[in-house]
């Protein structure tokens, strides 16, 4: 059994995070739910597009160290290596942002790793060889397929249902906000403690 794990949306959670640095930067009022989703609808609904993308690569790179990982999600890279289970984090993410600062995305994404433990010997102990932040989303799919994962999982529907998307692997969605009921062909679950009962 070999384990791939999308990462933002998926390990990560930048609810807290997105909302507070638009308060912050006066973008939202407060009473907006805390919610990325909610952020972005608001500022899209405001005509701010803009905005919303260069608070993206602000919040990717400078404060990527404020975000959390969801809750349960330690759980499960932790039963991976107790349980000798192969796991990869395997994701698309620009090396840059689209618009603002030239922040390294990827650099911001590993220290963030480092933060929490993922790259920790005595801790949940991955190596580089099982980190992988790739430019295009092809690029995802092809490592997917290179590394010989027998399951995925991931928050976006539509990324799983890409017609390229390797055959025979176990698809799992991500959903903790029960936003995807309807989505045929893959197996949701709404929380990390879900993913940890499925393979525990």
């Amino acid at each position: 059994m070999i384990i791939g794990v999308d990462f933002d949306n998926t390990i990560v959670c930048y609810n807290q995070i997105f909302h507070k640095v638009a308060v912050e930067q006066g973008l939202i009022p407060v009473q907006v739910p805390a919610s990325k989703e909610a952020v972005r609808d608001y500022l899209r609904e405001c005509g701010q597009e803009d905005d919303w993308t260069e608070m993206q690569g602000y919040v990717y790179g400078a404060r990527m160290y404020e975000a959390a990982p969801f809750p349960g999600v330690i759980d499960f890279f932790a039963l991976c290596r107790r349980n000798g289970i192969k796991v990869f984090i395997i994701s698309h993410k620009t090396r840059y942002p689209y618009r603002g600062l030239r922040y390294d995305l990827h650099q911001a994404a590993q220290n963030w790793l480092e933060i929490h433990g993922f790259r920790d010997p005595q801790g949940l102990g991955l190596t580089s060889e099982q980190i992988y932040f790739e430019l295009t989303k092809q690029e995802k799919i092809d490592r997917i397929a290179g590394v010989g994962c027998s399951h995925f999982i991931d928050d976006l529907p539509e990324f799983l249902a890409e017609a390229s998307f390797p055959r025979g692997v176990e698809r799992i969605l991500f959903d903790p906000n029960n936003k995807h009921l309807d989505v045929q062909d893959v197996q949701r679950k709404s929380s990390w403690r879900e993913i940890v009962e499925m393979f525990g």
